[in-house]
């Protein structure tokens, strides 16, 4: 793999929309995930984060996990997708997506491995090669990605390398 395509409400989050007397659109994201982010960063791994709402929170945590492409507001995932891949030169078996809803399903076919919270709706679940234990916004991305990369041989050197080196 050498892209993941991430989905944020549902899946990075519990699906809850939460707006403060501002109007401000708040989310609530499981720290659990990061680990995952960086792994597949360390890995080789570029991310990109593909959904249909807008929101700042949701910029400014992928920012701080280093997420390669941040695409909000997206209505047309799968057509979105394919035009990347095509202007990129991606293949269906250089991608991998996480998402957990209808609106996902398009774009998940276009790729080689698919990935979705426990709670995801019957479709998505049917259309997975993986579906965690988890559920959406509780470290699903992070149980996903880990899954695949310790399939692969990789977690655990992953792991060694990005919390376990030292100076002395």
């Amino acid at each position: 793999m050498k892209l993941i395509i991430v989905d944020v409400d549902g899946t990075l989050t519990d699906g809850s929309i939460i707006y403060d007397d501002n109007g401000n659109e708040l989310k609530k994201f499981c720290v659990k995930d990061a680990a995952a982010f960086f792994a597949a960063g360390a890995a080789g791994i570029q991310t990109m984060i593909l959904t249909g709402r807008e929101c700042k929170a949701t910029k400014r945590r992928m920012e701080e996990l280093g997420v390669h492409y941040i695409f909000q507001n997206v209505k047309d995932k799968a057509g979105f997708l394919k035009k990347f891949c095509n202007e990129n030169g991606y293949k269906k078996e250089d991608l991998g997506y996480i998402g957990d809803d209808l609106n996902d399903l398009a774009a998940m076919k276009l790729c080689g491995f698919i990935g979705c919270p426990s709670d995801s709706c019957m479709e998505v679940i049917s259309a997975a090669d993986y579906v965690s234990t988890v559920k959406g916004g509780y470290g699903a991305v992070r149980d996903i990605i880990e899954r695949y990369l310790r399939i692969r041989g990789k977690w655990e050197n992953l792991v060694n390398e990005i919390y376990c080196t030292s100076d002395e």
